[in-house]
């Protein structure tokens, strides 16, 4: 009886673990390719609606892949073990999953860990943007590429040079 216990728990964590691996595969496949998609608008001048229609698509295939870890963390706390890979690990021993639980986990990891590295490529080409952006409003405004950027003093003043005249008026 115990065995048979013990074997249909092994089966309904195989399942479940089977299942949100699978999501979890598939959505960040997903958010890898979003994440080309977004390095590709990035990179080629295109319509910063092009970019923001993207930039939603990523936020919520991320959305989804934080609702799939608060299900998992829910599904390991109600097993009896801590919601981390900690408890995954033990819940995977204590019910003798057999199977390739490993390996998949693994690629999951892979995959999210390339998402990562993408999405902090991402993130330093905004930045290089926002930097020339501001380099063109710069000239706009008449400050030029030669203009000192404001900074502050230990006194936490504006410590940028004046420019133009300055006024007194005394009443």
């Amino acid at each position: 009886m115990s065995d048979d216990l013990s074997h249909r728990n092994a089966d309904q964590v195989q399942t479940e673990l089977a299942r949100q691996l699978s999501v979890e595969r598939r959505l960040l496949t997903e958010l890898e390719r979003l994440l080309k998609e977004e390095r590709e608008a990035l990179q080629q001048t295109v319509a910063p609606e092009h970019l923001e229609q993207a930039c939603n698509r990523r936020q919520q295939c991320m959305g989804e892949l934080l609702r799939l870890q608060d299900e998992r963390n829910q599904w390991l706390l109600q097993a009896g073990v801590t919601a981390d890979i900690a408890g995954l690990l033990q819940l995977i021993r204590r019910s003798h999953v057999p199977g390739n639980v490993p390996s998949q986990w693994a690629e999951c990891a892979a995959l999210a860990k390339r998402c990562r590295d993408m999405n902090q490529q991402n993130g330093a080409l905004v930045a290089s943007r926002m930097r020339r952006v501001q380099g063109v409003l710069n000239i706009l405004i008449g400050q030029g590429a030669d203009a000192v950027p404001a900074t502050y003093s230990r006194q936490l003043t504006d410590s940028a040079r004046p420019s133009g005249r300055v006024l007194y008026l005394e009443a």
